[in-house]
């Protein structure tokens, strides 16, 4: 099993057409190890969220190539891709998406709808989960009734649901106070060491002093 999970090959992402277009890549050529933990940083509005959706299979490159521990995802279809990301890669937003009509273990049982475990395994699984990330006594809880830092808390149960090799966030401590952020970086290195791979794009500088990799992007490239 090579040690090289994600591979680009120059990746590049165009919007718009003519004098209209903005390159939000240009050109990215990264690799990302197997159990690391790397953090893609830079201004905003150079890309870095841009290139977590294509690593993370969200949207397709304009040219170039990802791939996904063997993969070449420009090969897969839509349903495939779609398949592929839910059993591979699970996903931790800044503003959590939690559905805010369910209770924390409903939210989690959402994205195992679609892997055909059984409901029961589903909620023992959401509990489990909810165990993992210290919130046990919250699982009939709603969003509203959640602090900012639970509700994230449970977002990355929710990510954890199928047991993805890889775990990839967007700002998850934007939101955050100081103490809420310190609870999600403790759970986010912790699930690095039992093996998973973890991306993050982020501003927070102490997770960028924390991760193995920093992957620094500026106008669309990657930068020494």
């Amino acid at each position: 099993m090579s040690d090289t999970l994600i591979r680009t090959e120059n990746l590049t992402k165009t919007y718009g057409r003519g004098g209209a277009t903005t390159h939000a890549l240009r050109g990215v050529d990264l690799s990302i190890s197997r159990g690391s933990f790397s953090a893609i940083v830079g201004p905003s509005g150079h890309g870095k969220s841009t290139l977590m959706h294509l690593l993370g299979a969200l949207d397709r490159p304009t040219s170039g190539a990802v791939h996904l521990d063997g993969t070449d995802l420009s090969r897969l279809d839509s349903a495939g891709l779609a398949k592929f990301r839910g059993r591979k890669i699970g996903f931790v937003f800044q503003f959590f998406n939690l559905l805010r009509s369910l209770s924390a273990a409903e939210n989690i049982e959402t994205a195992m709808m679609l892997s055909g475990i059984a409901p029961k395994k589903q909620a023992e699984r959401a509990r489990e989960l909810l165990a993992l990330v210290g919130l046990s006594e919250k699982a009939d809880a709603r969003p509203g009734e959640l602090s900012g830092g639970q509700q994230q808390r449970v977002a990355i149960a929710r990510a954890l649901a199928n047991d993805p090799d890889i775990l990839m966030m967007d700002e998850p401590t934007g939101n955050l106070d100081s103490a809420a952020e310190e609870e999600i970086l403790n759970i986010l290195f912790e699930l690095n060491q039992q093996g998973k791979t973890v991306i993050v794009v982020t501003h927070n500088l102490d997770i960028a002093r924390r991760a193995q990799s920093i992957i620094r992007v500026q106008d669309g490239q990657i930068r020494a």
